[in-house]
């Protein structure tokens, strides 16, 4: 019973909609109507300004946090209710139940984000010492390469590596890798607009390589 109900856990805390409430305290908007929809911190940014989306960010990597720390409290030898609460908490961030909107023709459509956040924050809670790989890796994507969807690609990549070399050497769990090859999938199923967009060249710019197009534009 303690697994199930540490499960739901997992993804009730993935559905906390930081993004929505941030950006709804801050301007009254509804971000699931601005751009791209979701409720992560990229579009947050978009909708309510910078700080509104670091900390939309920040709020949803704790969230991703606090489902695996809550899971190694409650059961801590169970090394896959670590991984599966993990992966529970990105499903319930990029498919919100509570966050459900109809569409022009009326069906139902469920929000959220695109996991990126969340995803880095299991990936720490499950080995902190991750957190100095994935995150300078994940940096450089969204503000030196410039794209959201890279950088949130790096973050699964980077865990499923992380997990297979610290899984062979014996320093995690081997079922740690099972989780970073779940992550990255449901990352990748999330952002399969963007990478068309990436291969059409037609992905937003954001960070670094944003700002100087715009002084290019500009001068």
């Amino acid at each position: 019973m303690m697994k199930i109900i540490m499960l739901i856990l997992a993804y009730l805390i993935g559905t906390i909609p930081s993004g929505f409430i941030y950006v709804k305290l801050k301007t009254g908007e509804d971000v699931r109507t601005i751009q791209s929809g979701r409720t992560g911190g990229t579009n947050s940014m978009r909708a309510a300004g910078v700080w509104v989306g670091i900390a939309t960010m920040v709020t949803d990597f704790l969230k991703g946090g606090a489902a695996v720390l809550l899971a190694k409290a409650l059961l801590p030898e169970n090394a896959w209710i670590h991984v599966l609460s993990g992966l529970l908490v990105i499903i319930g961030h990029n498919y919100n139940i509570f966050m459900s909107t109809k569409d022009e023709n009326g069906k139902w459509k469920i929000g959220g984000g695109a996991g990126g956040s969340p995803a880095l924050g299991a990936t720490t809670a499950l080995w902190p010492a991750s957190f100095l790989i994935a995150f300078p890796l994940s940096f450089i994507g969204l503000y030196f390469i410039g794209y959201a969807s890279v950088a949130t690609i790096i973050s699964g990549s980077s865990a499923l590596i992380i997990y297979i070399v610290t899984g062979i050497l014996g320093i995690t769990p081997l079922a740690y890798i099972a989780y970073g090859a779940g992550a990255l999938t449901l990352l990748l199923i999330s952002l399969k607009e963007n990478i068309k967009r990436l291969l059409n060249g037609t992905e937003r710019l954001h960070g670094y390589r944003a700002r100087k197009k715009k002084q290019a534009e500009e001068s």
